[in-house]
């Protein structure tokens, strides 16, 4: 109750607030920086002197500021041009351009800087984390590798190239964690893209969202959400990439846009290409020897890992038409064929059990800015999925880590007949984004997400199995209403979501397991969650944010219906419901002309009841979701990052969570002896650093020689829960200390990058999920070319 109230006044607070707190009116100043010849430049900034007040032109030169009428003086800036100081008495909205001058000497003696949209988003009033792909993208493999170097999230993959991963924020894991491109399920491009094969080239930044969601992404997550924002540029342009690594390893990434001039027409195609043996040596994985007949720890490489993906995309639209600010059709297919090495447990080792998906989407998507009316912005989309995987598991063979197998009377993966299982999962997707701008203080957002997903199960060889073709419905429907005072400096934002959640559960093989003989037939539900968020600025060195949120997750069809491989039903599962507290400070300080610190910290709390967990069956190396009654998890994180110049970056992290088991006694009555029991199998210390310098000019003129380091390391952490078996015995995972390292050179102005880089550089033994063992030592070369 108390957390209940908690949001109740802060929505009394900032009510009472507003209506004492005149909405200031803002003003728009707009216009384009250019250099002597006209050309744009990019990224510089412009802002106004003595305020937080600031922003970054786009590529174009442009730039655009909200400010209140009045006497301003504007500052324009950018590294090896000269700094311009302009004061202007603004009345109205007017345009104002700006030409640099190039100079020799490095001008820094105005202390006034803008913020990126990037900066902009962790500066909100929600717990944020927020990344800039553009400055690392040369040298950036996979989205997994970046996410996992940020504060409070971690991803613990099951091997190597795309392999499957379990991606925790704040200490709640796996399906409580929502994916986004562009403010749309990622589940759109096929079931099996996700950050590991998702072309980087493509991604302009990285918005991760801590345990409070926004409303308008329309989503049930309970831990959290990750929103890709994809690139949106104004010019023709080829990017282009390819890289090759150890263990096989290669990945090719393509992405353009052609712009004809005549009709405006706009076209975007998009591959992504990845593929590698993953044949790493596995460590002192025990085999049976017979000269002394019984298992020692050997090292043995994989055997049965190949893994291939591919995804392509066709965009086609037009932009800034009197009836649409955009309009696109898009198509993709995605496919992924991969060989399975083992089950949840290395153990488990298969030898011939594979499975391969592919997916064809088709989507429309429209926005438009004063739709109906003035100050109404409408974002919509229609999509459909037709998503399809197979599960091959015919070989009456039982393997080990040589190799060499002995005929079974059973099949690799769970134990019984053979089988060659079909899953067809038909996805549709209905999303209507209203945002209303009352004024300069206030605005409200209206979204409503339909998400409905088939299960039409089959299988061709297995006479037993029985097919189904279950159905799973999702309404959400978010309202939110946000605030902004004291030019700028206090946001507030409030908002109430209600799920209406449907499933036709048809399957019944298997009810033992699955609980499929008490949930049968079609069942409605409806939830509803509420939140607020706010942000105050005392100095720019300075700020406090604060959010709650009561949130409801629904199962996924992957937690509910399994995966056709390692992952049994369980359609009894319960929605988890958790309340979400966050309260934090940050700010940014420059103690000398060229030196910025940004630093953060905070604390977080979730109380969540049917709590989501996957729990492994050691005999079979099956896996499936159960709920668990009660867990509560609180924590601390924090990041400092320094930049001099734009030449040094260092920054660090550290992160600190405590998700325990709350579930005094069990259904019978007895004192559970997991009770306050850390939940298992997650890391609960971990944290990274990171340093890069860049040289400028280096053998050729218009060149960049980046040199970067990083450092991850996480604390042990108990594989099962710690209540079981003696301490001797007990199953845990090592702590880990790893260092990358990478090399980047980029030539005419960017265009031409190639880029070096070895991880785990002192060959560790690593491990992660469920203690699989991750890839020793390994070495990656990637050449990108971009043409604009």
């Amino acid at each position: 109750m108390y957390k209940r109230n908690l949001a109740y006044v802060l929505f009394t607070f900032c009510c009472l607030l507003s209506v004492g707190v005149s909405a200031q009116n803002k003003i728009t100043l707009q216009g384009r920086v250019t250099d002597r010849s006209g050309e744009p430049i990019a990224q510089a900034t412009v802002a106004v002197e003595n305020s937080a007040t600031g922003t970054y032109t786009d590529d174009n030169g442009h730039y655009s500021l909200s400010i209140v009428s009045g006497r301003h003086t504007l500052v324009v800036s950018f590294i090896g041009y000269r700094t311009v100081k302009t004061t202007l008495d603004v009345s109205r909205n007017q345009t104002q351009n700006f030409t640099l001058q190039e100079t020799s000497v490095n001008l820094g003696s105005v202390e006034v800087y803008g913020k990126t949209s990037t900066q902009k988003v962790k500066e909100g009033a929600f717990a944020v984390n927020a990344l800039d792909i553009k400055p690392i993208v040369n040298s950036l493999n996979n989205l997994n590798e970046l996410v996992n170097r940020t504060t409070g999230i971690k991803v613990r993959e099951e091997g190597g190239v795309g392999s499957d991963f379990d991606l925790s924020i704040n200490g709640l894991s796996g399906n409580s964690v929502r994916y986004f491109i562009d403010g749309v399920p990622m589940d759109a491009k096929g079931s099996d893209v996700s950050l590991a094969n998702l072309p980087v080239n493509i991604i302009d930044r990285i918005e991760i969202y801590k345990g409070v969601v926004p409303a308008s992404l329309g989503t049930d997550a309970l831990g959290g959400a990750i929103n890709i924002i994809t690139k949106k540029e104004k010019r023709n342009y080829l990017d282009a990439s390819y890289g090759i690594g150890s263990f096989h390893t290669h990945k090719a990434d393509l992405n353009a846009q052609f712009v004809e001039p005549h009709t405006g027409l706009i076209i975007r195609p998009t591959v992504g290409v990845n593929y590698s043996k993953n044949d790493y040596t596995m460590k002192d994985v025990e085999l049976w020897d017979e000269s002394v007949r019984q298992y020692l720890p050997t090292n043995r490489k994989r055997f049965h890992d190949d893994y291939f993906s591919l995804l392509g995309q066709v965009e086609v639209g037009v932009s800034n038409r009197s009836w649409a600010d955009d309009f696109f059709v898009s198509a993709s297919y995605s496919k992924v064929d991969k060989e399975l090495q083992t089950g949840s447990l290395q153990t488990k080792v298969y030898g011939m059990a594979e499975k391969q998906s592919d997916a064809w989407n088709v989507s429309v998507r429209y926005r438009k800015r004063d739709f109906i009316i003035k100050k109404l912005h409408m974002n919509a989309l229609l999509s459909h999925t037709w998503d399809h995987s197979l599960t091959v598991d015919t070989a009456y063979r039982q393997y080990d880590w040589n190799g060499d197998y002995i005929v079974s009377s059973r099949n690799e993966i769970t134990g019984r007949a053979r089988s060659m299982r079909h899953y067809k999962r038909p996805l549709t997707l209905v999303r209507t984004n209203l945002d209303y701008q009352l004024n300069a203080s206030h605005s409200f957002n209206l979204n409503y997400l339909l998400s409905r997903t088939g299960n039409n199960r089959y299988d061709d060889v297995d006479d037993s199995f029985e097919p189904a073709n279950d159905v799973l419905s999702k309404h959400i429907i978010g309202l939110s209403y946000a605030q902004s005072f004291f030019d700028g400096r206090m946001n507030n934002t409030f908002f109430v979501k209600d799920y209406v959640n449907h499933v036709n559960i048809r399957q019944t093989d298997l009810y033992w397991i699955t609980g499929s003989e008490d949930v049968t037939g079609s069942v409605t539900k409806n939830y509803v969650g509420y939140g607020a968020g706010t942000r105050f600025t005392l100095t720019e060195p300075f700020s406090i944010k604060a959010s709650y949120e009561h949130s409801v997750r629904l199962p996924l069809s992957r937690e509910l219906l399994g995966n056709g491989t390692t992952i049994y039903a369980n359609v009894a599962l319960s929605p988890e419901s958790s309340h979400n507290i966050n309260l934090g400070f940050f700010g940014t300080w420059h103690p000398a002309t060229g030196h910025t610190i940004y630093y953060e910290a905070g604390g977080f709390l979730r109380y969540v009841d049917d709590y989501i967990q996957a729990e492994v069956s050691e005999k079979e190396g099956m896996m499936q979701y159960v709920n668990q009654p009660a867990v509560h998890i609180k924590g601390a994180e924090g990041e400092i990052r320094y930049d001099w110049q734009g030449r040094l970056q260092v920054s660090a992290n550290v992160s600190w969570q405590d998700a325990r088991d709350r579930m005094k006694y069990k259904n019978d009555g007895k004192l559970s002896a997991t009770y306050n029991n850390r939940v298992p199998n997650q890391p609960w210390l971990f944290g990274s650093a990171e340093a890069t310098y860049t040289f400028r000019n280096v053998i050729l003129p218009q060149s960049k020689l980046r040199l970067g380091c990083a450092y991850q390391g996480i604390h042990w952490y108990f594989l099962t829960w710690e209540a079981y078996g003696s301490v001797e015995s007990k199953a845990r995972i090592p702590a880990q200390h790893t260092f990358n390292a990478n090399l980047t050179y980029s030539w005419k102005r960017e265009r031409y990058n190639l880029s070096l880089e070895c991880s785990n550089l002192f060959d560790r033994t690593v491990y992660d999920n469920y203690k699989l063992q991750k890839p020793g030592r390994a070495f990656f070369a990637k050449f990108r070319l971009f043409i604009d």
